[in-house]
């Protein structure tokens, strides 16, 4: 199967779902691809997939097996849900059987008269079914049968660009190892790609392709029962699409009135405060009010599940079942180690670009960093990407931030996030005269002025009420506020 690229050019289709986005396309035809990594890391189910992409195209293909048995590899295509009926096998592997067989045997107990033999098989198996696609699966293999290192080179170089000569997109397999380092294969191939593991976590990233740019970086990886998906490193310089800024209102007069009519559109606001203030309140009811309008919002929470979230908006006026069953609210609750950074990415850009959400709320930042495989010690960095590809493509983002002082002397954020934001939005608890209050108010707007007094909130079962501004109190931001007439 192939399809034009951006440019215009005839691309083959990798048949790994991920992996020809990351390579502009797919592979070039009748070229040469080494895929490379540690046994275990998925290079044969990758193999697979790349034929049984050619034989639904109605390509011919064939799986040179220099390492494990054509039964096993077959019933392997068979557990991750693989149609390899039609592919054709050369049939080299050192099986047991084979091995119990003197006349067989003998074809391995000389490299003089190993290679040679094999070189001509494989030769004549190419002229007489001619395949678009073939597969070497593992090429290291020669380097057992060869007598020299310039020797094996000199037989791989000479196999790939008979192969290609024939009109064949190729791919070989290498076991990369310390102990048996392929260098040398990489500088004879047109692309590399290497596939790793680390505990709970497999990557691929392409180090090498020629005549065509990629999507650099380490992209998630996950080998399921129904086969092997990619996920591509957000790369938020690849988005964009015009967007006239407007602002949205979350319905509530005197919030709006603290915003200056409201959140501008395509803009990153932060809620910041402590647990129990009303951030994932707050932010639900400027995607009520969105829904209102028909609008498309999408939450993503971290820290909460969903009963418990669904229970607490109710409870509050904000009907997000019905917002759900009308397709204006899309809620997915993310559990620990349940996504990769590259699936959760992968997930936004499906919501904002296949279902046209306009609004994208990532409720807790602390689940955010903590949730995700692959984030690893700066989820700033993600979150930057993440805020960059939504003001790109015009999308309004909300974060909720949680700062852990419940009262005391405030800061908006705990890890120095303030810089990602266009907007914060501040909610405090406040104690006054045994009471225990909540107020409200805007400490930046990037994109026009704003209301530089607080409000005190209330969170009532008709919904969020904010309040007239309180200039007559002092020192809010300390928790211990006071009225001017204290001391009167």
């Amino acid at each position: 199967m192939s399809e034009n690229d951006s440019d215009g050019r005839e691309r083959i289709l990798t048949g790994v779902p991920g992996v020809d986005d990351i390579l502009g396309g797919g592979y070039l035809p009748e070229s040469a691809t080494l895929v490379r990594g540690p046994p275990g890391s998925g290079k044969s189910i990758f193999s697979l997939h790349f034929l049984a992409a050619g034989i639904d195209a109605d390509e011919t293909g064939l799986y040179i097996n220099l390492g494990e048995p054509e039964d096993y590899i077959r019933d392997t295509a068979r557990h991750f849900g693989v149609d390899i009926d039609a592919l054709h096998f050369l049939n080299l592997s050192a099986s047991g059987d084979q091995f119990q067989s003197e006349e067989t045997y003998t074809l391995f107990e000389s490299s003089e008269v190993e290679t040679p033999s094999l070189v001509e098989n494989i030769r004549t198996e190419i002229q007489e079914i001619e395949p678009d696609r073939v597969v070497v699966d593992p090429v290291t293999e020669f380097r057992y049968l060869a007598p020299d290192e310039h020797q094996f080179r000199s037989q791989i170089l000479g196999l790939v660009e008979f192969l290609k000569s024939e009109g064949a997109t190729v791919l070989l397999t290498s076991q990369a190892a310390e102990s048996m380092p392929d260098d040398d294969l990489q500088f004879l191939v047109d692309a590399v790609i290497n596939m790793e593991e680390d505990p709970g976590r497999r990557t691929l990233h392409v180090s090498k392709f020629r005549g065509s740019s990629i999507r650099s970086g380490q992209h998630a990886l996950q080998i399921t029962d129904e086969g092997m998906q990619v996920w591509s490193r957000l790369d938020p310089n690849r988005h964009e699409r015009e967007h006239t800024p407007t602002k949205l209102s979350s319905g509530v007069p005197e919030l709006d009135s603290l915003l200056s009519g409201g959140i501008s559109t395509g803009t990153i606001t932060f809620l910041s405060g402590p647990t129990g203030v009303g951030k994932t309140t707050t932010g639900l009811q400027f995607m009520k009010e969105a829904a209102g309008r028909g609008q498309h919002s999408v939450l993503y929470s971290f820290e909460e599940d969903r009963n418990t979230l669904f229970e607490r908006a109710e409870a509050v006026n904000i009907p997000v079942t019905d917002m759900i069953d009308r397709g204006t609210l899309t809620v997915e609750v993310i559990g620990p180690e349940e996504l990769t950074i590259d699936e959760f990415t992968h997930h936004i850009r499906s919501e904002v670009e296949d279902n046209d959400a306009e609004i994208v709320m990532i409720d807790g930042t602390n689940g955010f960093g903590q949730s995700l495989r692959g984030v690893g010690t700066d989820p700033m960095q993600h979150l930057v990407k993440i805020g960059r590809y939504l003001r790109n493509m015009g999308v309004t983002g909300l974060v909720t931030n949680e700062v852990h002082q419940i009262t005391g002397e405030f800061r908006a954020t705990d890890q120095g996030m303030s810089y990602l934001a266009d907007s914060i939005v501040v909610l405090r608890h406040v104690e006054y005269k045994g009471s225990l209050r909540k107020v409200i108010g805007v400490l930046k707007m990037r994109t026009s002025d704003y209301e530089n007094q607080l409000r005190e909130l209330e969170i009532t079962e008709h919904g969020l009420r904010v309040g007239e501004s309180l200039p007559e109190l002092r020192g809010i931001l300390t928790g211990t506020p006071t009225w001017d007439d204290d001391e009167a």
